[in-house]
């Protein structure tokens, strides 16, 4: 008796683990594989992944349509190598005070082209902003050892008014500096949107923040640049007005910048293992159009 209960108890156990188990393989293969759309349905649309799930999205007129696909990439160790002929690809990494002292000399021995530095921060529950306290040595010891520099600044604004004293608070800390490489709005959502005081903003204000950043910078003589995710991307920003600046996007899983429309840089990684940096390094490849491409381009 205790021995068929015991068998009973044990295919049951078998069976719920099998059904676990199916359940993660679908989940996994509807993740990694598009389920095939139902295009008379939706017309005019397109079919993407947007992190979450696939869904169907109406593009957005004048954003130009990103022409990478999967096959254009292969891994190379941890780094990935692009085989088509749209871009040449230089590849670069990004630095805070998390990453604390960088051995740049180190850095610029493993083929980095450049670097974006943490310039700043607003905090995201009183809204003060603060110097990264490692940025001018950053910005110092990457230009010296040959790299290209950018600087970041992590927004947490509200309004246009705070996007625009962040931009101001970037160009005085660029007073001294010559640097060849973007200046980029980094406005990201905090995980614990409770203690946020971003937490309500609108795709419109959060647009509208970037734009007054962006156009501040420019104003100033800088390149401005806007960085997002893929959520982001599709859902925190109305890509339309941001046309005018550079885009640098962030998606470290996929091996290639899964994104449907086009974009100048591409966060590939945040676990890199560079030499001269303490830990992992985020690591991002800029995307330059070859001269075919970019012709190509503006005769469409």
């Amino acid at each position: 008796m205790r021995t068929a209960v015991r068998l009973r108890w044990g295919l049951l156990i078998v069976a719920f683990a099998l059904i676990i188990l199916a359940l993660f393989l679908i989940i996994k293969f509807r993740k990694e594989k598009a389920p095939e759309p139902t295009v008379d349905l939706h017309e005019g649309q397109v079919y993407v992944y947007d992190g979450f799930d696939w869904v169907w999205m109406t593009p957005l007129e004048g954003v130009p349509v990103n022409p990478i696909k999967k096959e254009d990439f292969v891994n190379q160790g941890t780094t990935p190598v692009y085989l088509g002929s749209d871009y040449t690809l230089r590849r670069g990494i990004d630095v805070s005070e998390h990453q604390h002292s960088v051995d740049w000399a180190k850095v610029a021995a493993c083929d980095v082209d450049f670097a974006f530095i943490r310039l700043g921060r607003r905090g995201y529950t009183e809204g003060g902003l603060f110097e990264d306290p490692y940025y001018r040595d950053n910005i110092s010891g990457a230009q010296a050892n040959g790299i290209d520099v950018g600087v970041y600044f992590f927004s947490q604004a509200v309004t246009v008014q705070e996007a625009i004293e962040e931009a101001n608070f970037v160009i005085e800390r660029l007073a001294g500096y010559r640097i060849n490489m973007p200046v980029v709005f980094d406005w990201e959502k905090i995980p614990d949107m409770d203690e946020a005081r971003t937490k309500d903003l609108s795709m419109e204000t959060r647009t509208d923040c970037a734009v007054a950043f962006c156009q501040t910078l420019r104003n100033a003589g800088y390149e401005p640049c806007v960085y997002f995710n893929r959520n982001l991307g599709y859902y925190g920003y109305d890509l339309r007005r941001l046309t005018d600046y550079l885009f640098w996007f962030s998606l470290p899983e996929m091996g290639y910048p899964s994104f449907y429309y086009a974009v100048d840089f591409w966060q590939y990684s945040f676990t890199e293992t560079i030499a001269g940096v303490e830990g992992t390094a985020d690591m991002n490849m800029m995307l330059i159009p070859t001269a075919s491409a970019a012709d190509a381009a503006e005769s469409k």
